[in-house]
């Protein structure tokens, strides 16, 4: 018996989830995560969808849609540790898990020895409410017998979606959808093939002969007619490529012109980033500062050390000389982003001082785990304190 074995997981709404996870009492209105005054919403609630509230509008525009919208800030830090944690706990079922994005990614239960699609069905739901009983993030899943399927399976009926689609029925359970729920074909795309070709549905594509569809989609007709059908054969890919880089921008709410302000938040973004890396077990050599003016036009410096650490005080004498270097023009800036790179890992052989950095990153692992218990952060240095709010 061939079985549904790829699930694809779709969180709902991941960083407002995420938000009311710590906010419950939010639950049903219409929020969003977002900036207030130049931002973009990043993700909104299902309510706030249903009143035209959608990703990514602009806030001004989304504040306009519906004017009683709860405007939520990004939390830093946030969304990763979640993101890891649902995953984690995917890896309980299946160690075949393809972490695709934040908030998607595949199970493969092929090796688990699952007999009867209801087993695997009971299995997924059971996985369902403990994501929900957990972390309080709800998700929905499509499960089918491979990747392409699983993915638009799971985008039907959310939130908490679960959809079921038995091996053998792909093209059947294609044929009545919207042709834009097809992977690659976009509002614009499917617009023009409504318009042009008559295809509104998948059915519409599948039933088109050869010289048709050579003659709407060109060379690639047969990759288009085979995900029409439901045809995929990719493999869950479970080895993640190793971070190139880790960065964090911030955009103001004013245009801002004062130095130490701006050192202030390039420093914080160093105290942000540097836990993530030791997290990942990683060491990185290069910082790079970008500024960006009003215009949108923007400049960048960067500088190396002579050997990859996972330690902030490397690092913090660097920022006022990238940032002067960076920003010539000395005109009030609209955003500053700081960029780690030359990644390497960190099991590598530790040089001159070596005690004493195995010290400090220690001391950096206690303050770590202390900050992550809540959203209260403990200092490290001066520049933590006090400063304005970004947008």
């Amino acid at each position: 018996m061939l079985l549904p074995t790829i699930v694809h997981l779709d969180a709902d709404a991941f960083f407002v989830s995420c938000e009311l996870a710590l906010k419950p009492e939010l639950r049903g209105t219409k929020c969003a995560v977002g900036g207030r005054e130049r931002g973009i919403i990043s993700s909104a609630s299902y309510e706030a969808r249903a009143c035209g509230v959608y990703t990514p509008m602009p806030t001004a525009r989304a504040l306009k849609v519906c004017p009683d919208l709860i405007l939520l800030p990004h939390t830093s830090g946030l969304y990763g540790k979640v993101s890891r944690q649902m995953f984690d706990r995917c890896e309980t079922l299946t160690p075949l898990v393809q972490r695709n994005s934040i908030d998607e990614g595949y199970l493969d239960l092929g090796p688990c020895g699952f007999h009867t699609p209801a087993e695997i069905e009971a299995r997924i739901r059971a996985l369902q409410q403990r994501l929900w009983d957990d972390l309080r993030i709800p998700v929905s899943f499509g499960i089918a017998a491979n990747k392409l399927v699983a993915q638009i399976a799971s985008k039907l009926r959310k939130p908490r979606g679960f959809v079921v689609v038995p091996p053998g029925t792909e093209a059947e359970f294609l044929a009545p959808l919207p042709v834009g729920k097809l992977p690659g074909v976009g509002a614009k795309t499917e617009a023009a093939l409504g318009e042009r070709h008559g295809i509104r549905l998948v059915r519409d594509l599948t039933a088109k002969n050869e010289s048709e569809l050579k003659a709407i989609f060109g060379p690639g007709w047969r990759e288009m007619l085979a995900v029409a059908r439901g045809q995929d054969d990719r493999a869950v890919e479970t080895e993640r490529d190793d971070a190139k880089s880790y960065s964090q921008q911030e955009t103001f709410a004013r245009d801002v012109a004062e130095f130490p302000e701006i050192e202030r938040v390039a420093k914080g973004m160093v105290d942000e980033l540097l836990p993530k890396i030791r997290a990942d077990g990683k060491r990185v050599r290069t910082m790079t500062v970008k500024i960006r003016y009003p215009d949108f036009t923007q400049e960048a410096h960067g500088r190396s050390l002579e050997s990859a650490t996972d330690l902030e005080a490397p690092f913090y004498p660097l920022v006022a000389p990238l940032l002067q270097a960076a920003w010539k023009k000395r005109r009030p800036l609209r955003l500053v982003s700081v960029r780690f790179s030359g990644v390497e890992d960190g099991s590598a052989q530790l040089e001159m001082f070596a005690q004493t950095d195995e010290k400090r990153r220690r001391l950096a692992g206690v303050l770590d785990k202390l900050n992550d218990r809540g959203r209260s952060r403990v200092v490290r240095h001066g520049h933590q304190l006090g400063g304005k709010e970004g947008g």
